[in-house]
């Protein structure tokens, strides 16, 4: 298994990480509600779902209401670590170090798998690779979960990072890259999405049925039900 460091494990993670929740306007606060609430409901009772990406496992708790077990994967050592103590009192929940592209998992364990508030793009990992192994871990009739933003959401997430750049959790904003979806810090940070089109690509030649829908034209989900 191989750590990939990155952005997330050496500057934003753990407090910080929580920061940068605790600081959104209340629209991206919406949204965040939106993508949970839309994941809660495709959980069903008894359930075993992945979480790709959990940094301090923000979205844990809601997902345990409801499923039987929860598995979250982060390859941040602290924020896992602080997740770990924060989500102590939930017994239905696990919190792992791993790669997301080559997850220790045999094949078809996974009811849902879960990827949520742009992690396709966040990981800045080979996409294909990451929906492949996602789909190989996902059991056969499980589904699988990625999020992008939409593009409508544009103006309200970048008031989002312009906020997270003021309070130095990331690097100075350059507008002069920053745009058409990308957000480009001059500390090397970059916030990118995945457009319809570029979701269809990366689909294709899986044997799969897949759909994109638009919640709370903040987010783009593609859900990929896998064939039994």
């Amino acid at each position: 298994m191989i750590i990939m460091p990155g952005y997330y494990v050496k500057k934003l993670s753990a407090e910080r990480l929580k920061r940068v929740y605790a600081i959104a306007p209340p629209r991206v606060q919406g949204y965040f509600n939106s993508e949970v609430e839309f994941v809660c409901n495709k959980i069903k009772r008894g359930d075993i779902v992945l979480d790709l990406g959990c940094g301090y496992g923000r979205i844990i708790p809601d997902l345990t209401h409801i499923a039987q077990t929860v598995i979250g994967i982060d390859n941040s050592l602290e924020s896992l670590q602080y997740g770990r103590d924060m989500l102590s009192h939930i017994a239905n929940c696990h919190l792992l170090c791993m790669n997301a592209v080559e997850l220790s998992f045999r094949d078809g364990i996974f009811d849902l798998t879960v990827c949520i508030q742009n992690g396709i793009s966040a990981f800045h990992v080979n996409q294909g690779e990451l929906i492949r192994e996602s789909i190989r871990v996902t059991k056969p009739g499980g589904i699988v979960l990625f999020s992008t933003y939409a593009e409508k959401f544009w103006p309200d997430r970048l008031e989002w990072f312009e906020r997270q750049s003021k309070e130095g959790l990331l690097g100075e904003i350059d507008y002069e890259k920053t745009g058409n979806g990308n957000i480009i810090c001059k500390d090397g940070f970059t916030a990118t999405t995945v457009s319809p089109a570029q979701f269809g690509k990366l689909m294709d030649g899986f044997d799969v049925d897949w759909r994109l829908e638009e919640v709370d034209e903040s987010s783009l989900f593609c859900e990929i039900v896998k064939h039994r």
